[in-house]
């Protein structure tokens, strides 16, 4: 047996005594829950968020003098975001009976169910459970949601090899421990699938990587991970999953007829970090090696037990593997893992350019059936107004049974329908306000993501997903008075610097640093492979135009063809922005210099007008340009 204090760090943080005194995470939860009480102590926290759950406090409900407003956040984990007719009809059904009405798409394909209380969370989470669904390790210190592209091409082998692969490295790195099931379901085992024997064999096998033979962890211990593990399985050109931002990823290799021979293996991935603690940073995954597919499993043991033994447990700020990369290198990493596996690795397999794809809209399977993939703005699934989301997902998913998979953009895609169905969908999601045609979504929108943050989540500084809306409107104005409306980018905010959102990977990134006020991130990539860097360190909200404006001329008046706002920031440099910035004076568009004889404006009854504002918040576009667009349907509707 290995044992965490044979590594050579001599200190350990106040966390890794409580998983050595939590009996594989069954306590202080287990005695807790049976508590009279409206929250979890210190301790208690830490080892519910393994069983896939957050104690948070709602600010907005705060009253001085009084408790918090305790509930609890779930999160499910289902790897390649698949979620079963079953499983999303009980979420739809327990976010209304328990939860705050929404369901909250994940950039890691998973749900979150917020605004649970104490007193109904073994309720929630055992119908879960019931329902072909879980939430052990999607949180804590140990391998989270293992994602993939959801793309469900039935006839492309390469993707049906990252689901399967996806689902066998997320029940590889599965807890043991039985605590989940004795706490949440009385020691009642869920019915599922069986595991492959071959997995079975392969986590318990010795060789070269040190287990714990007698633990109920043989991989993990009694401590498990220094801090949270991500992974991800994609296929070649296919950047669905931003895989440079990942612990751990797999990239799927075939041959010529279509065989799978294998998987390139890129690691040291990460995003979270700490605001004016530069020894805290973004980094993207490094290139490490190819492995042979009847030798995956030693090789993700290797690397899941590096991390392990040798990654910080005293700092848990520099406890993700991306740390122990960058201190040691690459190449000192491959050789420790090389001794775990065993063998040497591979070299890497050249691969096509990364594209980012979302699979919006209608698309053939493959085997004669559709899939439809759904904008969801910020991933949040609700009713609001006219905009019935939630009523629409429920109608079709229970009259017509059919599986979802979620996306790592916070949208989602329901597939295997019947091509006769195709109809009768579109008309329920027309029916409740749901855009169905992504060309008619504004690109800055349809690309835009940000994590829930305020009131909810304890990190943040300010607001993220509530703000987002009004944000991309102004950026949206900008460029139209910029005479730019063609120019569209990617756009990330996040409440707080931990980069849920991944902010750090987008062409614009928002990192919420002071109440109403970001840090600035320049320099991604449309595909998701280039890390942004830090332009303005606190931007407050109210001079977002006044900022933008003289970087989006500069991108104007210099950009190559066909290049990016994010692309041209990196190429030309920050000191070139900045000299720009510093040396611009704003001028006045064409349409602001007209006389007031030359501007044309119509009126529209007041009903009018506030239908079409409220339309144009759901559609996430102007109400210039609904109007403009009814108009052209009206002319050219008059001309036939």
């Amino acid at each position: 047996m290995v044992n965490i204090s044979a590594s050579p760090q001599t200190k350990v943080s106040k966390v890794e005594g409580i998983k050595e005194r939590s009996n594989h995470l069954r306590e202080p939860v287990a005695t807790e829950l049976r508590e009279d009480t409206t929250h979890f102590s210190e301790d208690g926290i830490q080892i519910l968020k393994f069983h896939g759950s957050y104690q948070q406090d709602n600010r907005d409900n705060r009253v001085k003098g009084q408790e918090k407003d305790y509930q609890f956040m779930l999160r499910t984990r289902n790897p390649g975001g698949f979620i079963p007719a079953q499983l999303y009809l009980t979420l739809d059904r327990l976010s209304e009976a328990y939860g705050n009405g929404t369901l909250r798409t994940t950039t890691r394909q998973g749900f979150q169910l917020h605004g649970v209380l104490k007193r109904n969370l073994k309720t929630v989470i055992s119908e879960i459970i019931r329902n072909m669904g879980s939430t052990l390790g999607a949180c804590g210190d140990l391998n989270r949601n293992v994602m993939a592209p959801p793309a469900p091409f039935k006839q492309r082998r390469e993707y049906q090899y990252a689901w399967d692969y996806a689902n066998r490295i997320a029940d590889l790195l599965t807890p043991q421990t039985g605590a989940y099931y004795e706490i949440w379901l009385d020691g009642e085992k869920a019915i599922t699938g069986e595991e492959l024997p071959e997995i079975k064999e392969a986590r318990l096998k010795n060789g070269n990587i040190p287990i714990f033979k007698d633990s109920e962890e043989p991989i993990y211990g009694e401590h498990y991970m220094p801090r949270k593990f991500k992974c991800s399985v994609t296929v070649p050109g296919d950047n669905s999953v931003d895989i440079y931002t990942h612990d751990l990823s797999l990239v799927v290799i075939t041959d010529k007829q279509g065989e799978l021979q294998g998987f390139n293996i890129l690691a040291g991935g990460g995003l979270g970090r700490t605001h004016n603690k530069e020894e805290t940073f973004a980094r993207m995954a490094d290139e490490i090696g190819y492995v042979a597919k009847e030798d995956v499993y030693d090789l993700v043991k290797a690397i899941v037990a590096t991390q392990r033994d040798y990654g910080d447990r005293f700092n848990r700020r520099h406890a993700r593997l991306k740390y122990l990369i960058n201190d040691w290198g690459v190449d000192r990493f491959r050789e420790q893992v090389e001794s775990y596996f065993g063998k040497q690795l591979e070299p890497f397999k050249p691969l096509p350019p990364w594209q980012y794809q979302d699979f919006l809209g209608w698309h053939d399977q493959g085997d004669g059936k559709l899939f439809f993939g759904l904008s969801i703005d910020n991933g949040r699934i609700k009713d609001e107004g006219n905009w019935k989301l939630k009523t629409a997902l429920r109608e079709i998913i229970t009259e017509f049974q059919l599986p979802i998979r979620l996306t790592p953009n916070h949208n989602l895609i329901i597939y295997e329908i019947e091509p006769t169905a195709k109809d009768r969908i579109t008309a329920i999601f027309q029916q409740y306000g749901i855009e169905t045609q992504p060309e008619r979504i504004d690109p800055l929108f349809r690309y835009a993501m940000a994590c829930p943050a305020l009131p909810t989540c304890g990190l943040a500084i300010t607001e993220s997903e509530r703000v987002i809306p009004s944000v991309l409107q102004r950026i949206r104005q900008l460029l139209d008075k910029l005479n730019m409306s063609e120019h569209h980018f990617v756009v990330r905010m996040t409440g707080c610097p931990n980069g849920c959102a991944r902010p750090y990977m987008a062409e614009l990134g928002f990192v919420g640093s002071a109440p109403e006020a970001y840090q600035i991130w320049l320099g991604g990539s449309p595909n998701q492979t280039i890390l942004a860097q830090p332009y303005v360190e606190k931007l407050p909200l109210s001079q977002l135009e006044s900022f933008l404006e003289p970087l989006f001329v500069c991108f104007r008046e210099n950009r190559l063809n066909n290049e990016s706002f994010g692309e041209f920031c990196h190429r030309v440099g920050f000191a070139a922005l900045r000299e720009f910035s510093a040396n611009y004076q704003s001028k006045p568009s064409k349409s602001s210099r007209r006389s007031r004889k030359e501007q044309h404006r119509i009126s529209v009854a007041d009903d009018l007008y506030t239908r079409l504002k409220e339309r144009a918040t759901q559609q996430n576009t102007s109400m210039n340009r609904i109007v403009a667009e009814a108009l052209e349907a009206y002319f050219n509707l008059s001309s036939d």
